[in-house]
């Protein structure tokens, strides 16, 4: 069957100081891969253990995924900070929220 989810995603790590932005068409096992990764210094999500969940966008398209997420890793710490808070005020993080919904 096709896949017509994707998501470009924010994770974060504990304290809150280091972003990783990724696209993926299964977003519950790349955080699950994330944490796995944890304290893998091969990898950037792993060496700085972002695998907790800030932010995501759903896209119907790989393409259009794709372009959504060159275009945030663009960006400034601070235009990024501006919309992960304007769904996230809190900057709660989400995993358990994606697991029920995806």
């Amino acid at each position: 069957m096709f896949n017509s989810n994707f998501f470009v995603y924010i994770t974060t790590n504990p304290k809150r100081t280091t972003y990783y932005i990724g696209v993926t068409n299964g977003l519950t096992t790349r955080l699950t891969q994330h944490y796995q990764n944890s304290g893998d210094k091969k990898t950037f999500a792993g060496r700085y253990f972002c695998y907790n969940l800030i932010y995501f966008e759903r896209y119907t398209s790989a393409i259009h995924a794709i372009e959504r997420e060159k275009q945030l890793k663009s960006w400034s710490r601070s235009k990024k900070d501006t919309l992960i808070k304007s769904k996230n005020p809190e900057l709660k993080f989400l995993n358990n929220l994606v697991r029920e919904k995806e």
